[in-house]
């Protein structure tokens, strides 16, 4: 009984390794060390339609700092994120606003994208138990499921993945009910260096309120090889690189 138990677990194990090595290999491409991107964000609602202007510097999982260029009224708000820790500097207002953990999921910039897609707060090597759900030729579809103790904001993650690049093609986001809230979906795929990069992302949300809404995200530069200044990563950067 214990040996056909132990042949029935091996699978699983072995499967749950390749998901991770997967996730793994998938988060060190589109990371890397050090980035350096800039972009537009194009918004759309019922509202009508609106481009944010970004530029981007970050430091693998841990560091990220993000600058507003446009539209006018946003020009110079700057975030930075250490570690669990993030910031947002208002220069209207000469203000720094500590954002905390219950605030990740909130919109950014009014977009479809939450303060914790945009500076990354979440690792999903680190933050989530990866189960590899299907996998033919170079495709695989993965579920992630939250660690017990991880302060993610997604009941659960289930991404199909291209494992030539080591790039997502999709992703389906759920709530903690269980409920699917949105879906984003990568293309246009070209290479920086030594890493593949989707250069458009589009975030369609699943709530029947938003039919309308969507957000894109067109990469203009994408930098890998340029290391970044240490200053850029300490709070002092979000009013010194506002201006």
């Amino acid at each position: 009984m214990k040996q056909l138990l132990s042949l029935l677990i091996i699978p699983l194990f072995l499967s749950a390794n390749e998901a991770q090595a997967i996730i793994k290999k998938m988060e060190k491409n589109l990371r890397g060390d050090h980035m350096y991107s800039t972009m537009r964000m194009i918004v759309t609602s019922k509202r009508g339609t609106r481009t944010v202007k970004i530029e981007s510097w970050s430091e693998g999982n841990d560091k990220s700092f993000i600058k507003i260029l446009y539209p006018k009224k946003d020009k110079g708000i700057t975030f930075l994120k250490i570690d669990n820790q993030m910031w947002q500097y208002i220069p209207k207002i000469e203000r720094t606003i500590k954002i905390p953990p219950s605030m990740m999921l909130q919109s950014w910039m009014g977009s479809d994208f939450t303060n914790d897609d945009m500076v990354k707060e979440s690792s999903l090597e680190e933050d989530y138990t990866a189960r590899l759900l299907s996998k033919k030729g170079n495709a695989a579809t993965l579920e992630l499921i939250p660690k017990p103790n991880a302060a993610v904001v997604w009941g659960k993650i289930i991404i199909d993945v291209d494992l030539n690049n080591a790039v997502p093609v999709r992703e389906v986001f759920y709530d903690d009910r269980m409920q699917q809230v949105r879906v984003m979906t990568f293309s246009n795929i070209e290479r920086h260096g030594s890493h593949r990069v989707p250069m458009v992302m589009e975030l369609q949300p699943l709530d029947p309120n938003k039919k309308k809404n969507r957000t894109k995200v067109v990469l203009e530069r994408v930098d890998y090889d340029t290391e970044i200044d240490p200053s850029y990563f300490t709070k002092r950067a979000l009013k010194r690189y506002s201006r």
